[in-house]
């Protein structure tokens, strides 16, 4: 088994150029310098970048794949300047056990300079769809942050992931770096994460009060085999994406899987639906994500 290693700064230290080895110039079989000093004293001076902000925005969703409550985006922003080190134990929240993920939020929080959570509701992914409901959550985050004080124009924003859903989401200009497994490697990420998984989870097991059938303060709203049979026993509440429950359980006998919304590559989404046999078993029991 491949040990698990810990987040670091190397993205955000490269993001804003403090993570750049200048190469050693190559030299000729004599030892000289192939340079040519008349061409590089007539050629005109390349122009400078102007220095990064030394903001960094980590980005992670959680709750995409659930069957009820919100989707959630968490934000975390950190001056790479002045930031050296990572917490400890920080990983990406689906590494760590749910008593583990409390005690790390308030250090996570601690660590950036801002951090915001958003919400989209079940009620608007039914009626515009998960992807349009991940780009409306990291916009009321980012709204948060500005209200916060923070210069958003000016930071990078790393997004775990292949797509950036973020960008047409909102109308100010963003700087946005997608990257495969950014939770699981970039420290900025993994904090967001936890502060974000962490949220919502609270928010299902306030939600678990009103709608005690579902056991949400165990499965926050994924595909548990409880969570299942109790939608099929009592139907389903207010707080569930209909559209949903709808596709699972209308996919015929033996039907692989069903796409939700265009998402169906596994970045991220947890939830397919296989037959009616298990009409919403195809999902896996992950309120760890």
């Amino acid at each position: 088994m491949t040990p698990v290693a810990d987040p670091t700064l190397k993205l955000e230290r490269e993001i804003v150029g403090l993570g750049r080895r200048r190469r050693a110039p190559v030299r000729a079989a004599d030892g000289a310098l192939p340079i040519d000093l008349d061409a590089a004293a007539s050629a005109p001076a390349a122009p400078e970048a102007p220095p990064h902000s030394g903001l960094v925005i980590g980005c992670d969703e959680v709750g995409r794949g659930a069957l009820a409550g919100p989707v959630a985006v968490g934000l975390c922003v950190i001056d790479v300047r002045t930031t050296r080190s990572v917490p400890k134990g920080l990983r990406d929240s689906k590494m760590l056990a749910e008593p583990r993920r409390e005690e790390l939020a308030p250090i996570a929080r601690a660590w950036g300079l801002a951090h915001a959570v958003g919400y989209a509701s079940a009620e608007e992914i039914d009626r515009i769809g998960i992807s349009a409901c991940l780009g409306l959550a990291g916009a009321r985050a980012l709204d948060d942050l500005l209200l916060a004080g923070v210069d958003v124009s000016s930071a990078t924003i790393i997004l775990d992931g292949q797509w950036d859903w973020l960008s047409s989401a909102v109308t100010m200009p963003l700087t946005v770096r997608t990257r495969i497994k950014a939770d699981r490697d970039c420290a900025s990420v993994a904090a967001a994460s936890v502060i974000s998984k962490v949220a919502r989870d609270r928010l299902m097991i306030e939600h678990d009060g009103s709608f005690p059938h579902y056991g949400w303060v165990r499965n926050k709203g994924y595909a548990s085999e409880e969570h299942r049979d109790a939608i099929l026993s009592h139907g389903p509440s207010e707080l569930h994406r209909h559209t949903w429950l709808s596709k699972m359980m209308a996919a015929p006998m033996g039907e692989p899987s069903i796409a939700l919304d265009g998402l169906d590559d596994g970045d991220g989404l947890e939830p397919s639906a296989a037959g009616i046999g298990d009409r919403l078993a195809a999902t896996a029991d992950d309120s760890a994500a």
